[in-house]
């Protein structure tokens, strides 16, 4: 259904978004994430493929900082997103999230309307000087988001009041207005229906002419389906990453082959 293709050329340092080397995590005494190096292209969807518990997850939000936010969380190693390391401690996390835009598992729109859901990060990163710069920001976003032809006319409505899948259309929106150049998805479909899930994938694969697009997900088709690139974790390792086709076709490591094929995980 997607456009999977690369254009012929090679990858080149420049088409590298994320660079991550020697990544781990610890919880407390629990070492999560054990010595990842992976690089991650610009303008590209990568997923995260694994057993639950593999710390697919505990990386993705290494990228935002948002591990930050435990107090028993600690990140060692490099990860620089355009060359720049964003765990410096001249990184200011908040200018950071709004660069790395993030969407949750479960949809959470703000108990505010569909408008300031939108509005709420461009106003407090000072994006927009004029209400009608403002208007021009969110239309655009929920455009994006593919749901402005849905909530135009009830823009001052309560973004709760959404069904599940607007909702999380709504969060994307919303991850987006910020102009951010990375996209994390933390299982963006396992709360929605397969309609839903249907209309999410379609956008995810439209955002990725404009971002890196990162998802984590449980779902093998759904990674066969959206990405380009796949990478598997199990017990807090990388095994294997490459082109989804090779991944899901011909995957070079045992491990991957049987949690493909459903004899782990």
């Amino acid at each position: 259904m997607y456009d999977r293709t690369f254009p012929e050329n090679a990858v080149t340092a420049q088409d590298i978004k994320i660079e991550a080397k020697g990544v781990n995590v610890h919880y407390g005494d629990t070492h999560a994430i054990k010595d990842v190096s992976v690089d991650i292209q610009d303008k590209t969807v990568t997923a995260f493929i694994g057993p639950s518990g593999c710390g697919k997850s505990t990386f993705l939000r290494c990228f935002n900082r948002m591990n930050d936010t435990i107090d028993s969380a600690r990140v060692t190693g490099d990860i620089r997103i355009d060359g720049e390391d964003i765990y410096d401690k001249r990184v200011d996390p908040v200018q950071l999230r709004a660069k790395v835009g993030m969407v949750f598992q479960k949809p959470n729109p703000f108990p505010k309307s569909i408008y300031d859901n939108v509005a709420y990060g461009p106003k407090i990163h000072g994006l927009a000087h004029t209400r009608a710069d403002l208007d021009d920001i969110v239309e655009k976003a929920l455009r994006r988001g593919a749901i402005w032809d849905e909530v135009k006319d009830r823009l001052q409505a309560p973004g709760t009041g959404l069904s599940g899948g607007q909702q999380q259309r709504l969060c994307i929106a919303r991850a987006i207005a910020t102009e951010p150049e990375v996209l994390l998805m933390d299982e963006p479909c396992s709360a929605l229906d397969p309609i839903a899930t249907g209309q999410v994938e379609e956008l995810i694969d439209e955002l990725r002419r404009d971002y890196s697009v990162v998802i984590v997900t449980h779902s093998m088709q759904q990674a066969a389906r959206v990405s380009q690139k796949t990478a598997f974790f199990h017990l807090g390792n990388l095994v294997e990453y490459g082109d989804t086709d090779e991944i899901f076709t011909n995957p070079q490591d045992p491990k991957t082959e049987s949690y493909i094929t459903g004899r782990i995980g």
